[in-house]
């Protein structure tokens, strides 16, 4: 009988847990849910697992936990994975996270390698699926010795199309002050041989349209730094190297506004915050006019046309209403967040969408060196709001490799992400089989010049 451990049982572990039950049911494994709120964790676990309150700081009540279990899957904040990880080590635990691997996560390989144990990391959605989709095909390719030249890739949570009935398309899928900050930083990529650079306050301005058959068009901006996956992909001397964000056509512009005001700067707290209101907080920005409305200025200041779609789309999102912020202090990011939840927070009959699209070029050895392009998407479709399409792609594939340790079907040990073709065959296909996700691959000859 085998024993595990999944701490942490927010949102994006529904799903998850549900496997984890299934799980439990056919083959009589053990499972123990800790979360900071104990009626989540029973709640979640449905009378078939042991929920229990867990402080992820208790290090006794850690590696009191651990020592029960054969494999750890943490949903913890990222910060504590590497304190989980230590634990694991420490007692010969294999451990699962959705999380990105950092410094202090490498630097535990050799001696999990040593101690024969599995530390896998980036096993979600975007890290994760995004890996192992791309991998797929890029082995694919190189197998037959042709030469990858060019690789884009575009996620995106989204609203589902029945379901998107608000002017943006969209609500928070997933950590809504990731979706504040998104893009801060300079994004980085390689077109045509070229690196390029977009500052933060451009990156909204620079988008393409992508359009995947049955779902739409779907409009991409760049992620932050794609030259990382030049080395997790093996991707040196690569003409292009592109990963984006999806979005519905027209969000990219309206977002822009909040850009181009300063209202996502996460660097400095605002005054009076306990007594502002939505349409203070765009005010303050604005230049002082005791004649203009808050809505003319802000047209005038960003050149916009006041019945626009763009300022129907902020009217929509209730920036410009009376109603107090909410809460007591924080930074303008802060406070649009508390703004935007308000709108964009999933409601119980809301659904919401993942779409994930690359594209690959190559030369094609065997067809005279023909340049070539596949397209090769992934949509999947939530239920409700709590087994959403985000805990699906996050939690599924997280289970499916649990499995497949826990049952002795991976050979690889060590700090792992899901890259190599046998963590990332058998979860592509599992997920395939009978879980609503929708693959598609199309392949396109490009015109001899």
């Amino acid at each position: 009988m085998k024993n595990i451990l999944l701490l942490g049982a927010g949102q994006s572990a529904s799903t998850l847990i549900q496997y984890l039950l299934d799980l439990s049911s056919s083959r009589g494994w053990q499972i123990a849910i800790g979360d900071v709120n104990e009626e989540i964790a029973n709640k979640k676990g449905q009378g078939k697992a042991r929920g229990f309150a867990f402080d992820a700081t208790n290090q006794e009540q850690l590696e009191e936990e651990v020592a029960k279990v054969d494999l750890v899957i943490s949903m913890l904040p990222a910060r504590f994975h590497i304190v989980v990880a230590n634990a694991c080590l420490k007692l010969s635990k294999h451990l699962v996270t959705a999380s990105y691997v950092n410094d202090e996560m490498r630097a535990l390989d050799k001696e999990a390698k040593k101690k024969g144990l599995v530390f896998l990391n980036e096993c979600g959605l975007d890290p994760g699926i995004d890996h192992m989709s791309a991998m797929q095909v890029i082995d694919r390719i190189r197998n037959k010795d042709n030469e990858l030249i060019g690789f884009e890739s575009f996620t995106g949570g989204l609203l589902a199309p029945t379901d998107d009935d608000n002017p943006w398309k969209y609500k928070f899928t997933w950590n809504p002050r990731n979706v504040v900050l998104a893009g801060q930083g300079v994004v980085k990529f390689i077109q045509e041989g070229r690196y390029k650079f977009i500052p933060y306050h451009r990156l909204f301005r620079r988008t393409e349209i992508v359009h995947i058959p049955k779902y739409g068009e779907f409009e991409g901006y760049a992620n932050r730094d794609s030259l990382q996956y030049l080395d997790v992909y093996n991707l040196r001397g690569i003409k292009t190297l592109y990963r984006g964000t999806f979005r519905r056509p027209g969000y990219s512009m309206a977002w822009n506004i909040f850009v181009q005001l300063g209202a996502t700067d996460d660097s400095y707290q605002m005054e009076d915050v306990e007594i502002m209101t939505h349409r203070q907080f765009i005010n303050s920005f604005l230049s002082y006019n005791p004649h203009d409305s808050v809505e003319l200025k802000l047209a005038h200041y960003l050149n916009l046309d006041i019945h626009g779609d763009i300022m129907y789309k902020l009217k929509w999102a209730g920036i410009f209403s009376d109603e107090l912020v909410g809460i007591k202090e924080g930074t303008p990011a802060q406070i649009l967040e508390a703004i935007l939840r308000k709108k964009w927070t999933l409601n119980s009959q809301d659904r919401d969408m993942i779409v994930m699209w690359h594209k690959f070029n190559y030369i094609d050895k065997s067809n005279n060196n023909r340049e070539t392009e596949i397209h090769s998407s992934i949509v999947t479709i939530g239920e409700n709001a709590t087994h959403t399409a985000m805990s699906k792609t996050v939690g599924l594939p997280l289970g499916i490799a649990t499995k497949l340790i826990l049952e002795d079907k991976i050979e690889a040990r060590g700090v792992l992400i899901p890259i190599i073709k046998e963590l990332y065959e058998p979860i592509l296909a599992e997920l395939s089989e009978g879980f609503g996700f929708d693959f598609t691959e199309s392949c396109v000859l490009t015109p001899n010049l």
